[in-house]
């Protein structure tokens, strides 16, 4: 009862509790929902009856030029289910169309061609025409208007210059567009780096809607929204996943009516209550989603929803991939105090926001509200400049929490999967 397994690089790590730790586990209902179909059945049935729309292949007749984006290396999207689904439905009303995957990357660093064949498969890379979306690259890049909050809103112009516009892509909780998926797909996805400064401005972050779970009055959402629509992203694909990244759900159609029955479905398995514990044990659910600090942020908002104030978090995040941006490592490492370089922060208005201070700024606030001992590859000099405390085992996690908070008997909120779940 008392032995939980954590998600960790492409494996886990299990601990038992001492029998006197108070553990409460925090998981959705998620694992526990059995589909009535496989995988591609039910992939296959969302594209055979679309929300809010025609189905893609009566969209596709008629297009010459159409553009499907699929999300980069950092998303665990099914993308050998999903892309030949899309790529066949295309087909079937537009047989020589010219089709243009394009890597949604967002500020990410490029998809390398190993990257590409085992998220899409050998066939896919050799036999379709991939491009790699380039925040910086200002040639192929287009200016469409203003963002409802005021920044500039610039798109990559492989799929403003299509005949349609198509995204595949998966649902999770996100925490601070509320929910993935859908409208990501365009901004941040393949938005200029302008762009998405403009949308991560410490103003949006630091609003009370721009919170896990919380589309409602989310000012960073409703940006994302009105730059999907201003692109005439007109129809999309997204999956919801279980703890093992299988298909449990897929919904296509319609940007928001598609979106939205993706996002009803999964808040009624992912929500969950708990009373703030001293420590929280959370992760960002393995592979491919822990593979750098920078990502990881997401797991310990999951953790400050259920620690006590001034508590403990225990992140597990593999990190093999390293910090996950240099400018996230040097807003962290080269001032002493958070809480200076937090003001900093929001006195900044939205048109001054710098590379990665979305992240740096979530994850001052989760330091400001507690300790966080990290459990990852990184050397541990590296962690201790980045406001944390490593430890390399949840036992050695749980006995500097004992030290740290003076008690022996610590009540603990166990997280399996820190993005899977909505804590309230």
């Amino acid at each position: 009862m008392n032995t939980v397994r954590f998600p960790y690089g492409r494996s886990f790590i299990e601990h038992t509790f001492d029998e006197g730790c108070e553990l409460c586990v925090l998981r959705g209902k998620i694992n526990e929902y059995v589909p009535d179909a496989d995988e591609s059945a039910l992939v296959e049935a969302a594209l055979a009856r679309p929300v809010g729309s025609e189905r893609l292949s009566v969209l596709a007749k008629g297009k010459k030029k159409i553009t499907v984006i699929a999300s980069d290396h950092t998303r665990p999207v099914p993308s050998r289910i999903l892309m030949p689904a899309l790529l066949r439905e295309i087909r079937l009303g537009s047989p020589d169309a010219e089709i243009t995957i394009l890597i949604a990357t967002g500020c990410h660093r490029e998809t390398t061609l190993s990257e590409l064949e085992a998220k899409f498969g050998s066939d896919i890379v050799r036999n379709e025409r991939i491009i790699v979306h380039d925040c910086d690259d200002a040639e192929h890049l287009r200016c469409i208007g203003k963002l409802p909050s005021g920044g500039a809103c610039v798109l990559n112009s492989v799929a403003l210059d299509a005949d349609l516009l198509v995204s595949e892509g998966f649902i999770e909780p996100h925490f601070f567009a509320g929910y993935s998926g859908g409208r990501k797909s365009v901004l941040p996805g393949v938005a200029s780096r302008e762009t998405v400064l403009a949308n991560h401005c410490s103003e949006f972050i630091a609003h009370p809607n721009a919170r896990t779970g919380c589309l409602e009055g989310n000012p960073i959402h409703e940006d994302m929204l009105w730059a999907a629509k201003e692109a005439r992203l007109a129809f999309i694909l997204n999956v919801v996943l279980n703890e093992d990244k299988k298909i449990i759900f897929a919904a296509a159609g319609d940007v928001s009516s598609a979106h939205g029955a993706g996002v009803e479905f999964l808040s009624s398995l992912c929500r969950v209550s708990t009373v703030p514990a001293d420590v929280v044990v959370t992760t960002n659910g393995g592979y491919p989603l822990d593979q750098n600090v920078y990502q990881s942020v997401k797991g310990m908002t999951a953790g400050e929803a259920a620690v006590k104030k001034g508590g403990v978090i225990i992140m597990c995040s593999e990190s093999g991939d390293g910090i996950g941006g240099e400018h996230f490592y040097r807003q962290l490492a080269d001032e002493a105090d958070v809480s200076r370089t937090m003001t900093e922060f929001l006195k900044r208005q939205r048109g001054e926001t710098v590379p990665d201070q979305w992240q740096t700024q979530i994850m001052l606030r989760v330091l400001m509200h507690a300790t966080v001992i990290y459990i990852s590859s990184v050397d541990d000099e590296t962690v201790r400049q980045m406001h944390m405390i490593p430890a390399h085992s949840i036992g050695e996690a749980l006995d500097i929490a004992k030290k740290l908070l003076g008690q022996e008997k610590l009540s603990v909120n166990a997280i399996p999967d820190g993005v899977s779940v909505i804590v309230k």
